[in-house]
């Protein structure tokens, strides 16, 4: 097991007690960090401004992934079917641009994934028609889009620890295994925020494979949240293709078929289970770094591991294509699958909840 794994573990299970009393002394200076800065706002000394706009925010707790990008997909046609014209603001992970920048208008995409992040430039992909922008200054970036596009909702993703704006609607996004990871704060444990930072929610969104176990959830949210609603949501394949031809395949194609997947997202584990769903049978998963950017290298271990195994295909997550789509592709057919946001209960809650805040 390399040094990532072995952390990534030590934030889902615990440390072992000499790292985990390191880390907490860590944890202990990020606390408080906190806890001045809650108490900056609660006290008016640090204020929340306002756009001429409604505001939603798409966030979660945890370092990890939650389901956060497909979430904005589905708030973005929520707004649209109220009859907002809805634009995506996002700081835009690991880009190689900086300041305020339009990442899609309601035609074109301008910038390359290494020029907007690989979640933004997925939106703007996913998403056609709608501004997409990035911008460390999010009252900054929602201003432009307000003013060049003339959009009536902003969709903030990723928003929940951002307190800059004022927010109309804040919907906080958590997994329903394991949902805190030993339930410390960075960097002692995943956690971003204590928990008690749940009340700050208008909507919880629980998110898991079909049937998984929300009680985690509902019983934080009971000590800390007791009004704020708990919905679930499934994170289901919503298409596949294979990227040499961009040949489309049905998703019942996969069914049967031996495949190494792989993954460079803040949960490879759960890509593989979504896959599982399919029929799919996962031979072996590579996992990398989370925002990964694949090198020629990584393509070519990953055609020799698929070529050892004798597997059908090589499979990996549509946020993964994008960081890779430049590369020669490997021998092997390579399929990109991607999911959509399915919410299993709450959806009138859900509606409710934009009707009332963005009207």
């Amino acid at each position: 097991m390399n040094p990532r794994e072995r952390f990534v573990r030590g934030w889902e299970e615990g440390f072992a007690p000499t790292p985990a009393r390191l880390l907490s002394v860590a944890g202990g200076g990020y606390r408080g960090l906190l806890g001045a800065r809650e108490w900056l706002y609660g006290h008016g000394v640090l204020k929340s401004r306002a756009l001429p706009c409604r505001v939603v925010s798409i966030g979660n707790m945890t370092v990890g992934g939650t389901g956060k990008t497909p979430a904005v997909e589905v708030a973005v046609q929520t707004l649209a079917e109220l009859g907002h014209r809805p634009a995506v603001v996002s700081r835009g992970y690991g880009r190689s641009t900086r300041g305020v920048q339009i990442v899609a208008d309601a035609a074109t995409i301008h910038l390359d994934p290494e020029e907007a992040g690989d979640e933004p430039f997925l939106l703007a992909r996913r998403l056609p028609g709608v501004p997409v922008l990035v911008g460390s200054n999010r009252h900054d970036a929602a201003r432009l889009a307000i003013e060049k596009f003339g959009v009536t909702a902003i969709v903030l993703d990723d928003g929940f620890q951002h307190r800059t704006l004022t927010k109309d609607l804040e919907i906080v996004m958590a997994r329903a295994q394991r949902p805190w990871g030993n339930g410390r704060l960075l960097p002692a444990g995943p956690l971003r925020e204590p928990l008690t930072s749940l009340a700050r929610a208008d909507l919880i969104v629980v998110t898991g494979q079909p049937g998984a176990d929300a009680r985690e959830v509902l019983e934080t949210a009971g000590a800390y949240a007791p009004r704020v609603p708990v919905l679930s949501g499934v994170i289901t394949p919503s298409e596949c293709w294979e990227a040499g031809r961009m040949r489309s395949l049905r998703l019942a194609e996969l069914d049967g078929k031996r495949v190494v997947a792989f993954a460079g997202i803040a949960s490879p584990a759960a890509f593989a289970e979504t896959l599982k769903a399919t029929g799919a049978l996962v031979e072996a998963l590579l996992e990398f770094a989370d925002h990964h950017w694949y090198s020629a290298d990584d393509v070519e271990r990953l055609d020799a591991r698929a070529g050892e195994l004798g597997v059908d295909a090589l499979i990996t997550t549509e946020k993964d294509w994008v960081r890779l789509r430049r590369l020669r592709l490997p021998r092997r057919p390579l399929y990109v699958l991607s999911i959509r946001l399915a919410l299993q209960s709450g959806e009138p809650a859900w509606r409710q909840a934009f009707h009332r805040a963005c009207p």
